[in-house]
């Protein structure tokens, strides 16, 4: 059997579980399947459901193949997202507006979607009032991903806190992060990266029920395994993950290729 048709294979870590995929494509689909799934549940019991949606590389195929979903209850769902840059437009080509504009709103009529407003003329009262809609949707589903330097959202390292009292705000990014941004191809140069972002903090992420985490290509294969295999703190804040009662980190063969001595197959 080839890499290319060899079946998915499940393994736990702490109460984290794992899925790793042959490819990024078939990871995105079964990360997917598992959305839709909760939302089609969701929806037996919810007028309304919230959703946090990320944004970033590792999004692609998992929102690609979501917006083509046109059973799923979109008139129901609630959406909101994680971070936004702090001083650019959404119409700037990195900014997380306009990346879910042409890949999740503009696809799908949902019942609502509230943007982070980057470029408010105060921000701080901007994320204030957005993590007062976000309390109020009580979000139970949520998509993301793992940051080069282990970051949730925009909660790099040396800003992380897993019991932040806010459930939004205002962080300067490192320089690991601001390096990746660069590499993904969303500013030309790390001078252009701003150095301030909005973003939800994590706890805020954390008490969503359920977690549904994409993490694909080998650009994160460090990073997987640091998150897997070190002590949980803020100095890979995606360590967290592993004490979260229902969250599901979907790999394809690239990330997880640091990992042969950790998993333990299911």
């Amino acid at each position: 059997m080839t890499e290319e048709t060899a079946p998915a294979k499940c393994y736990q870590v702490g109460s984290m579980k794992v899925e790793v995929h042959p490819t990024s494509k078939e990871a995105g689909v079964a990360a997917v399947g598992a959305a839709a799934e909760a939302l089609i549940e969701l929806a037996r019991t919810h007028e309304s459901i919230g959703v946090i949606f990320a944004t970033g590389a590792s999004q692609f195929e998992t929102l690609k193949e979501l917006t083509i979903i046109e059973s799923l209850p979109w008139n129901k769902i609630r959406g909101f997202h994680m971070d936004e840059y702090v001083g650019i437009g959404a119409d700037h080509p990195a900014s997380f507006r306009r990346y879910l504009r042409e890949r999740l709103t503009e696809k799908v009529k949902m019942n609502s979607f509230l943007e982070i407003d980057g470029s408010a003329e105060d921000p701080e009262k901007a994320g204030r009032e957005y993590a007062d809609e976000l309390r109020s949707a009580d979000p139970q589903l949520c998509l993301l991903g793992i940051g080069e330097n282990g970051h949730l959202a925009f909660n790099d390292p040396p800003i992380a806190d897993f019991a932040d009292p806010a459930d939004i705000k205002i962080v300067q990014l490192d320089a690991t992060c601001r390096q990746q941004q660069t590499a993904e191809g969303w500013f030309s140069s790390v001078e252009q990266v701003p150095e301030y972002a909005i973003t939800l903090t994590i706890p805020a992420l954390l008490r969503v029920p359920k977690l549904i985490v994409s993490v694909p290509g080998r650009r994160k294969a460090k990073i997987v395994r640091r998150a897997f295999t070190e002590p949980i703190s803020t100095a890979c804040p995606a360590t967290i993950l592993r004490t979260h009662p229902d969250a599901t980190v979907y790999l394809d063969l690239e990330s997880a290729d640091q990992l042969g001595d950790v998993l333990i197959s299911q």
